[in-house]
């Protein structure tokens, strides 16, 4: 047991990890763990990987922060929201690193995923003007489909407004997502 708890301190610690790490129980009680689960069994991803560049982009988020800080004023202003709302979610997603790319796809300052790109109007993901519009208005609907309950509209901004509903509009029961919503509050309030 001793052994196993260092590898997975390892693992968690190790800013050389690149890969989500599953965790799967099977019927006899035996705990297996993987970074490429098998289809057909269930897994329950339990780490997942920073979107690349994530740590070198915390070095240059002050002066990137400066830099975005006009696109956000005008998206918060646009949409009716609070700057520090999109500040938190940007902080939390990228660390306003434009060129930030998560392990399922997402892109940019918002992090985007195509589909949301695609139905907000945004042609190109890396374009931190179109990403900010987009995540923004994301956002708003969020707002208004979920009556401003903050903490379901981060939910859904992170595991999708359909996973919400799914839990009859309440917080999916996903270690991520509930991880997500108390970092994006906490800076939140911090601002």
């Amino acid at each position: 047991m001793l052994r196993f708890n260092c590898v997975l301190l390892i693992l968690l610690f190790s800013s050389h990890v690149n890969a989500d790490v599953y965790k799967r129980i099977a019927d006899d009680g035996r705990v297996y763990y993987t970074d490429e689960p098998i289809k057909g069994l269930k897994y329950k991803r339990i780490i997942r990987t920073r979107p690349k560049g994530y740590a070198t982009a915390f070095k240059r988020m002050a002066k990137n922060k400066r830099k975005y800080a006009p696109l956000i004023a005008k998206a918060a202003v646009k949409y009716k929201l609070d700057e520090k709302l999109l500040h938190a979610v940007i902080q939390t997603e990228s660390a306003y690193d434009v060129k930030a790319i998560s392990s399922a796809g997402a892109v940019g300052l918002m992090q985007l995923m195509p589909a949301t790109a695609k139905r907000y109007g945004v042609g190109d993901r890396n374009n931190a003007s179109q990403n900010i519009d987009g995540g923004s208005h994301y956002i708003k609907d969020l707002l208004k489909m979920f009556n401003s309950n903050i903490k379901l509209v981060l939910a859904s901004y992170n595991a999708g407004e359909g996973a919400v509903k799914k839990y009859d509009n309440s917080i999916p029961p996903y270690p991520e997502t509930k991880d997500y919503v108390r970092k994006v509050l906490k800076i939140y309030k911090s601002l």
